[in-house]
């Protein structure tokens, strides 16, 4: 029978491989047996890569995971075997996605199978910086201290997504009802303007009769701009949502001012913060750069970061295969050759995270103490504008009568 396994090889690469065997028992003992890792193990012939067919398109919630892996560190800790951990905390679990899961999980590990191996088998149901980290763990033999480490490396990416997040809000709700009073205007008080101007006949001024004109015509095609509206932006995602397309837009975002900027450090801070996780794991340089290359959502920088792990692969060091490619803040790779040169690239790699963090926080703030005057006195000016060139002919309402 043919199965499909992902592997870890003794060199750090993580592989994907078909081979033939009577059974999964026997081809895992063979593999183990060549210095392979299996990470994961399925019948060619079920459908899709090594993922949990069932619930895969639905998430675990982040805090219920991190409650989870919490409570695991603890058990583990105070000396309970992992088989009977699992156990007590699957019957802990209600979210409908994750108790299935969790019951999967707790038969393999009671079956035999290695924790990274059973977390794997559900595909991208996990982070795969998580399932590495568990690797890492069995192989040094301290599973709690990985699981803690990585807990934490979720609460602080956790905290800077949740301040970016909220300083945000404010101008994205400043905005919104600036867009809502906008349409009252054009949709509902334009109207009863025009109807009050026709009563008087004569010529409006012109800022006022684009105002009438275009209110109307929004007003007697609402229904087709609404629907041209979600067929363009469902065409949008559609082509915004094809891998290279994705790398395009990654990569032109990184050139606008200041934005471009903000996003590079918040990419290479997340980086920088996995592969200190995954090396303080023990996991080799190697995977770390290949696993902390999927965990950025910006793909231009991902594959920047692959093609760096190509180049360490190969026998360059960390610090200059990131210079060579330029595409990361110079610090980063500074910082990088400081510990490679003292053996502590951890440490630097932890620092450089909390640096970019600080930084990210501070210019948020400074961001929105730009921004919210500014989105006031644009928002302002563009309604004011509106509501005198329908009051302008009010003020001719004298030359307006005569004419008539």
């Amino acid at each position: 029978m043919e199965y499909r396994c992902r592997l870890g090889t003794p060199t750090g690469q993580i592989v994907e491989e078909v081979h033939v065997s009577e059974s999964e028992s026997h081809l895992r003992h063979d593999l183990e047996q060549k210095g392979y890792c299996v990470l994961a193990m399925r019948p060619k012939h079920i459908a899709g890569r090594l993922a949990w067919p069932t619930v895969r398109r639905r998430k675990i919630p982040t805090r219920e995971f991190l409650v989870f892996n919490q409570e695991l560190a603890t058990l583990l800790k105070a000396g309970m075997p992992l088989v009977q951990s699992l156990d007590i905390l699957r019957g802990r679990v209600d979210h409908p996605t994750f108790r299935p899961v969790l019951d999967d999980i707790f038969e393999r590990v009671r079956a035999g199978a290695a924790m990274s191996d059973a977390f794997s088998a559900h595909g991208e149901l996990f982070p795969g910086a998580y399932v590495a980290s568990l690797l890492a763990g069995e192989k040094s033999g301290s599973l709690d201290g990985v699981i803690r480490r990585y807990v934490a490396y979720m609460k602080v990416i956790g905290a800077v997504k949740r301040r970016t997040v909220s300083a945000l809000v404010y101008p994205a709700v400043l905005v919104g009802l600036s867009l809502v009073v906008v349409a009252i205007i054009v949709l509902k008080v334009v109207p009863e303007f025009s109807t009050f101007y026709d009563s008087f006949g004569g010529e409006l001024p012109l800022a006022t009769r684009v105002i009438v004109r275009g209110a109307a015509f929004v007003q007697s095609q609402f229904l087709l701009l609404i629907g041209l509206s979600v067929l363009v932006g469902g065409a949008l995602w559609s082509w915004v949502r094809r891998p290279q397309q994705r790398a395009w837009i990654d990569h032109a975002v990184l050139r606008v001012p200041w934005v471009g900027s903000a996003v590079k450090r918040f990419a290479t801070s997340q980086l920088a913060r996995t592969l200190a996780t995954l090396l303080g794991g023990g996991l080799p340089l190697v995977s770390a750069i290949e696993i902390s290359s999927r965990s950025t959502g910006n793909r231009f920088l991902a594959g920047e970061m692959r093609e760096v792990g190509l180049r360490v692969r190969e026998g360059e060091g960390f610090s200059a295969a990131l210079t060579a490619r330029g595409a990361f803040p110079d610090v980063f790779s500074k910082m990088a050759e400081v510990g490679e040169s003292t053996g502590a690239l951890q440490e630097m790699l932890s620092s450089l995270a909390d640096f970019y963090d600080e930084e990210i926080e501070t210019e948020m703030g400074r961001f929105v103490s730009l921004v919210e005057p500014a989105l006031l006195i644009i928002m302002g000016v563009v309604i004011a504008s509106l509501l005198l060139a329908l009051y302008m002919p009010l003020f001719q309402l004298t030359s307006v009568v005569g004419a008539h």
